[in-house]
């Protein structure tokens, strides 16, 4: 921000950024509404916020993923012991029952 103030083209800057921004962000699919972001000297307060929330929704999503890749690993094993039914390894692993049939299907052995 100090670097476009201090600019003598600080107006048209900001809005060359601001555009390159918001098509930018829209290409990367931040599902963010950057409608009303006319400015990043104006609007910086509302910017930072919309970007805290995409950062938080993408780290919410990348610990679900994270959460569901374990449930099958973990489900996956107890299959490979042969000792538990599927509703057991459903219970434990919190999949459902179809979900530990599914991977029984997807193992060859």
């Amino acid at each position: 921000m100090a670097i476009i103030q201090a600019d003598p083209d600080k107006d048209r800057i900001d809005k060359i950024i601001t555009r390159w921004l918001k098509r930018h962000l829209q290409r990367l699919g931040a599902g963010i509404d950057l409608t009303e972001l006319n400015s990043l000297m104006e609007d910086r307060d509302m910017l930072a916020e919309n970007l805290e929330n995409w950062a938080k929704k993408e780290r919410q999503e990348g610990e679900q993923l994270g959460t569901e890749k374990t449930k099958r690993a973990t489900a996956r094993n107890l299959i490979k012991l042969g000792v538990l039914s599927d509703e057991q390894i459903a219970e434990a692993t919190g999949l459902t029952v179809a979900e530990v049939r599914a991977l029984h299907a997807e193992d060859p052995h």
